[in-house]
C-alpha cells in the first residue's frame, strides 16, 4: 500500500465551540478522502459495463464523476451519450452487477494511495469511542474492495453506499441511520469527505462535516460551502493532538 508524501501549507479551520474530535460516529468518504486510485480498475468497469450489457459505446469524458455516486455517473454518462432513460433503466441493474463482478475479477490490479495519516486519524477516533462508518458513492462491493486492499477494513463496522441510494444525500442518510443503530438514537454523527456534494449532502440530514483538500477541491473550495471543519488534510487536522500526547 502506498502512501502519500506530506509537503504542502497546511492550513485548518474550525468553526468555533465544534469539537471535532468528539463526536459519537463518523462517515468516512472513500475516493479523495481515505484514498486515491492509481489505477482504473473502477473506471473502466462503467464503459466495459454498459458496452457488455448494451452494445453501446459510453465515455465517460465530460461527466461530472468528483463527489457523485457509481449510479449517478452511469445515468449522466449515458445521457450524454444519447441513451435515454427508457433504453437504460432496464438494463441497470444488470450493468451495475457487471461492474461489481468486473471490479472483484480485476482487485488484484488495483494500486491504491491513502491519504496522509488515515490509519493514525482511524486509530484516535476509535481510541476515544467513536464508531466509524464509510459513507460512499461507490457501490458496495467496490467499495469494501478498495477499503480493503487498503488496509482499512478492520476500522469500520458498516457503511452507505449508492446501491440502493444513489443519490449521496440518501446514502449519508442511510449511513446515519446505521451509526445510531449502533451508537445510540441521540449519537453526534460528523461526515468526512473532500467534495462540495459531500457538505450539501451531510448539511442537507443535519450532520455536521469535516471537509479535507486531498481530493479535486482545494481547500478554499471546499471553505466556500461552510464546513463545520476545513483542512489542507487529516494529518494537518491531527497535528495537534498527536503534539500534546
Amino acid at each position: 500500500m502506498l502512501t502519500t508524501s506530506h509537503d504542502h501549507q497546511a492550513r485548518v479551520q474550525i468553526r468555533p465551540g465544534f469539537s471535532w474530535d468528539r463526536q459519537d460516529a463518523y462517515l468516512f468518504d472513500i475516493d479523495g478522502t481515505l484514498l486515491r486510485s492509481l489505477d482504473r480498475v473502477h473506471f473502466d468497469s462503467f464503459a466495459f459495463s454498459i458496452r457488455q450489457v448494451t452494445g453501446r459505446e459510453v465515455p465517460l469524458a465530460g461527466v461530472s464523476i468528483h463527489g457523485s455516486t457509481d449510479t449517478m455517473i452511469l445515468r449522466d454518462a449515458c445521457r450524454q451519450a444519447g441513451l435515454t432513460a427508457e433504453q437504460l433503466e432496464p438494463h441497470l441493474e444488470k450493468i451495475l452487477e457487471t461492474m461489481r463482478q468486473t471490479v472483484v475479477a480485476g482487485r488484484e490490479g488495483m494500486e491504491l494511495l491513502l491519504m496522509p495519516c488515515v490509519k493514525e486519524m482511524l486509530r484516535y477516533l476509535t481510541e476515544k469511542g467513536a464508531r466509524l462508518g464509510v459513507a460512499s458513492g461507490n457501490l458496495e462491493t467496490i467499495g469494501w474492495i478498495k477499503v480493503e486492499e487498503a488496509g482499512l477494513r478492520e476500522w469500520f463496522d458498516f457503511g452507505g453506499f449508492s446501491d440502493r441510494f444513489p443519490v449521496r444525500q440518501e446514502l449519508i442518510g442511510d449511513a446515519a441511520r446505521q451509526a445510531r443503530l449502533l451508537a445510540g438514537s441521540q449519537a453526534t454523527v460528523c461526515v468526512v469527505g473532500d467534495t462540495p456534494r459531500d457538505i450539501q449532502a451531510a448539511h442537507a440530514n443535519a450532520l455536521p462535516v469535516i471537509a479535507v483538500a486531498t481530493g479535486h477541491y482545494n481547500f478554499d473550495a471546499l471553505l466556500e460551502h461552510a464546513p463545520e471543519v476545513c483542512a489542507s488534510s487529516l494529518a494537518d487536522l491531527l497535528a495537534p493532538t498527536q503534539a500534546v500526547l
